[in-house]
């Protein structure tokens, strides 16, 4: 993993969000447990298994100082698009550094926009919150740095698996994770339901393989702690797959990078768009100037933490972004969580 910086002159490259399906079903189809345990999709799904010695080591390592030293990760998404995504990538920034770009709607009609580096306005600016139990913080190390991201404690038949961004459980493509847990509802260092280490690592291969920024989202299997699951202890969020497209969703996140401190949960609230710059992208996009830390913060239908989970945050363009995009979950993403839901 290479680290960018969100404050940095943007590159080819898109910004992610962290601080670092094309097979539909029914549409609006919501997972049950008769579901979860059914077999498999044909759908490719690598995981990464984590020993128990290597678990409790993890749960040590993250002390409050290194908690609060993690850095945004970002994944350098050149090295993961396809050609014809990275000639598009570079496109945009191209644009980007002229200070105004034309855009292209679903009917590839263009349309001007206006600078990316501009202030965020009202609609999209985020907006703090009080703590969510089953909101939290993702901590973990790749290629010998701590970095962190933003996870929610999903339902499943294990009643123990986190959701996230792909890129916060592997490089996309490249190695898993290593020391990670997750630490919901935290806030100003604060660890009120503990330090959840992970057992199973999973991911769609379209990331882990290909980094493919349409499958950005990956799940972690996490231990019991004093006897409970994860569930018992904080909850957990339903999850729906090939929903409708343009819906209001409601996303939350730990932002780090300024004019964030990555101490404290934050949200933003919009309706859905297509990714303007790379109309093939089934990713959308809402209103919203989170930064690095926020991503894999979940993205719920509706204006509440009570809605079903529906896309995690995921990248954005530029340094200073105002839209936050996140990948379609649809089959795809939906077998990688089926397969963590029941280990």
């Amino acid at each position: 993993m290479r680290k960018m910086h969100w404050g940095a002159t943007v590159t080819a490259s898109l910004s992610l969000a962290v601080t670092a399906a094309f097979i539909p079903t029914a549409a609006g189809a919501d997972t049950t447990t008769a579901q979860l345990t059914k077999a498999r999709s044909a759908a490719s799904v690598e995981s990464h298994h984590i020993s128990a010695s290597e678990a409790k080591a993890a749960s040590s390592y993250w002390t409050a100082d290194r908690m609060k030293s993690a850095i945004p990760g970002d994944v350098l998404t050149l090295k993961a698009g396809s050609t014809a995504v990275q000639r598009s990538l570079n496109d945009v920034a191209q644009m980007l550094q002229k200070g105004a770009v034309d855009k292209f709607n679903a009917s590839g009609t263009p349309t001007k926009f206006a600078s990316t580096d501009r202030k965020a306005s009202s609609s999209s600016s985020a907006v703090s919150e009080n703590p969510v139990r089953h909101i939290g913080k993702v901590f973990f190390t790749l290629g010998g740095a701590n970095y962190v991201c933003s996870g929610n404690s999903v339902t499943s038949s294990n009643g123990s698996t986190v959701s996230t961004a792909g890129h916060c459980i592997n490089e996309g493509p490249g190695a898993f994770a290593t020391n990670f847990v997750f630490v919901p509802a935290y806030k100003n260092g604060a660890a009120p339901y503990g330090k959840w280490t992970a057992r199973t690592l999973v991911a769609p291969t379209q990331w882990s393989s290909q980094g493919d920024m349409q499958y950005d989202t990956g799940f972690a299997v996490v231990n019991t702690l004093s006897g409970k699951t994860l569930s018992q202890a904080v909850g957990a969020s339903g999850v729906q797959f090939n929903a409708s497209r343009g819906q209001t969703y409601k996303s939350f996140g730990y932002p780090a990078a300024r004019p964030f401190n990555g101490e404290t949960l934050y949200s933003c609230t919009g309706k859905a768009s297509n990714d303007p710059y790379n109309p093939a992208f089934n990713s959308q996009g809402i209103p919203c100037n989170m930064t690095g830390g926020s991503s894999g913060g979940p993205w719920f239908l509706g204006t509440s933490s009570s809605g079903y989970q529906n896309s995690v945050n995921s990248y954005g363009y530029g340094s200073k972004s105002t839209v936050m995009y996140g990948p379609y979950w649809g089959s795809v993403i939906q077998s990688a969580y089926q397969d963590a839901a029941v280990r």
